[in-house]
């Protein structure tokens, strides 16, 4: 059962959340307009980029993407020079734009609720390992580089 407790399927519960409710119960809202389509593409295309990044980078340092694993690695180059979490961040935008996309207005409550659980399943414990794998180098790092953005 550990597989399920992984950040993709945390999005996609919480984007299967936010399609039945765009389907099933939209209670009158809606965000009007084609700017939502738009800024939702751009949001789901932003997320999956930064995705191959952040993957790219695991490959090249040739350490484990899978959050509950430990990393042989700490990565501070390309996507993660400028943020700790490039994957979870990209997986808000994905479920943001999707939700725009869907004109799922009440399910951008999602939004910050994904957050919390990916910062308290997830990144918490990943700087955890990091701080006691790699102590200084991860102390240097987590002052320079932000968490989110």
């Amino acid at each position: 059962m550990r597989w399920l407790d992984l950040p993709p399927v945390w999005l996609a519960g919480a984007l299967a959340l936010a399609w039945a409710q765009a389907r099933w119960l939209p209670l009158g809202l809606s965000f009007g307009g084609g700017w939502a389509d738009l800024a939702g593409g751009l949001l789901v295309g932003g997320g999956l980029v930064l995705i191959a990044f952040a993957a790219a980078e695991f490959r090249r340092a040739r350490t484990t993407i899978v959050p509950h694993r430990q990393p042989s690695e700490m990565i501070t180059t390309g996507v993660y020079g400028r943020t700790r979490n490039p994957i979870y961040l990209a997986d808000l935008m994905i479920l943001a734009g999707l939700a725009l996309y869907w004109d799922a207005v009440p399910s951008l409550a999602l939004v910050p609720l994904l957050l919390w659980v990916l910062e308290r399943r997830f990144v918490l414990p990943e700087e955890d390992r990091l701080r006691r794998t790699f102590r200084a180098d991860f102390a240097r790092y987590e002052r320079r580089v932000r968490r989110w953005i």
